[in-house]
């Protein structure tokens, strides 16, 4: 992954084989991110590299990350569970995102006409960083698929080493789990993640 700003832009983030080549997205989203770019800047965030990514903060705090895909780009906030939205711009990233955290560009054009938008929402989320104002936590429960209770059941090293994940990494693996449809594909993924719960990992570190 890249570690210096300039790069991201002119070369892209490093974290895929089409890093420094025309087919990377980047590349096709060059205007529009360089349009976040500029809009966080003026709004006095401090710029920085984070997860191979141009990371925003302000007054200690991560404000926003952007990003480009295949077929959109993004400007994704942290502490979305705060954001007002009353232009209801921001998007889930996905079935199991909390929070509408993300608001979504498909056109490079885009950047420009919802500036007004943007430079708000990002003083809306620079204002609760220099209240120090944090989302309220939510305590769910995790429900687990029935292999994975069973396997906690048998193993109370592996009981002990996954209640002692956080909420976030034991999500992980549920999530993972789910995602098989039968029960022994389940049992061997419980398996094959055993040692990476020894070692107070989620599912999808290494």
């Amino acid at each position: 992954m890249i570690t210096d700003i300039e790069d991201f832009f002119a070369r892209g983030c490093g974290r895929c084989d089409r890093f420094d080549t025309p087919d990377c997205s980047v590349q096709q989203w060059r205007d529009g991110l360089e349009g976040l770019r500029r809009i966080c800047r003026s709004a006095g965030l401090e710029e920085a590299v984070k997860w191979g990514h141009p990371c925003y903060m302000h007054a200690g705090r991560n404000i926003v990350i952007i990003g480009a895909f295949r077929g959109d780009f993004r400007m994704t906030f942290f502490k979305a569970a705060l954001m007002k939205d009353p232009e209801s711009v921001l998007e889930k990233q996905g079935p199991n995102t909390r929070h509408a955290d993300a608001i979504r560009f498909t056109e490079n054009a885009q950047v420009a006409a919802m500036e007004p938008v943007i430079k708000a929402y990002l003083s809306e989320a620079m204002g609760y960083a220099e209240a120090g104002i944090e989302p309220v936590k939510e305590v769910r429960e995790i429900e687990l698929p029935e292999e994975l209770v069973t396997a906690l059941d048998a193993d109370p090293e592996l009981a002990e080493a996954f209640h002692s994940l956080t909420p976030g990494r034991q999500k992980s693996y549920v999530i993972n789990l789910s995602g098989a449809k039968k029960a022994e594909t389940r049992v061997a993924r419980i398996e094959k993640f055993r040692d990476k719960i020894l070692s107070g990992k989620g599912a999808t570190e290494r």
